[in-house]
């Protein structure tokens, strides 16, 4: 089973083309291990038949869980595309379990931009327990804290928390405790924000199925749309992450288009 593997700021993925490939659950944990197998962030499986799009993913995370969507991961699975002659530097669009976005790959593979889709704040599209409502600046007691939070779907679910100051203890000792907070059904993608000025932000993530995270697309989508909505920030805002930046533009309807780079790392065989 040939894949070729990539990073996006350090959030890696394998890509493995199907050819008629089952994978479960067991074996995406051996293959994502990183003492055991390869060792990633998780596996994209494409192209697929589809009948929507012109290209088809199905996106794992490390854990062996599906995931809807994946900024990074899409990202990635582009520039696939294009290193297998697949696409050029035309528009394209794909099929995720979190709908279709349209693509585009520039300057030769190393940079990609993704029209997301639509952020909705709302919590039936999360899902997040409760009324239907927008869930903006609710708040929460996690173990000795308590934080004010908002919620917003990119095809995959947020949790954003804007703090003062954000740090990676923030994510790696809270993260956990809200990503399988009982509110949130499906569990969560969990980002701590902060605003640095206008068109700028730092965040620190936690990844439902993944964990600590050093970049991650769609949670760079989620964390600017709240900076936006809350007006803390304009349509234009740089995401910076431990991993690295993702430029993101909002339109005002909640559009959300990103654009960030990718690197091949290398390929292989798995027995």
């Amino acid at each position: 089973m040939r894949f070729k593997k990539y990073h996006a700021l350090g959030n890696d993925y394998l890509v493995l083309q199907p050819d008629g490939l089952v994978l479960d659950a067991v074996q995406i944990r051996r293959i994502c291990n990183r003492r055991l197998g390869v060792g990633s962030d998780g596996v994209l499986l494409g192209p697929l038949p589809t009948s929507c799009a012109r290209f088809r993913l199905r996106i794992f995370n490390p854990d062996g869980s599906e995931a809807e969507k994946s900024g990074n991961g899409i990202r990635i699975f582009c520039r696939f595309l294009w290193d297998e002659g697949l696409v050029k530097d035309e528009l394209f669009t794909i099929e995720t379990a979190g709908g279709v976005v349209t693509a585009q790959v520039l300057e030769s593979g190393k940079l990609v931009r993704v029209g997301m889709g639509v952020a909705s704040f709302l919590s039936g599209d999360i899902p997040v327990i409760g009324t239907s409502r927008e869930v903006i600046m609710e708040s929460m007691d996690v173990a000795d804290r308590r934080f004010d939070f908002c919620c917003v779907s990119m095809g995959n679910p947020h949790c954003v928390i804007p703090v003062p100051e954000t740090n990676s203890a923030l994510a790696r000792e809270y993260g956990p405790i809200i990503e399988t907070s009982s509110i949130f059904p499906n569990r969560i993608n969990v980002q701590f924000l902060q605003v640095i000025d206008n068109s700028s932000i730092r965040i620190e993530i936690w990844e439902r199925g993944a964990g600590y995270t050093l970049a991650s697309g769609s949670s760079s989508c989620a964390a600017a749309s709240v900076a936006y909505r809350l007006g803390l920030c304009g349509q234009n805002i740089s995401v910076h992450m431990p991993g690295g930046i993702i430029h993101i533009e909002i339109d005002k309807d909640f559009n959300v288009t990103m654009t960030g780079p990718v690197a091949y790392s290398f390929c292989g065989s798995l027995l």
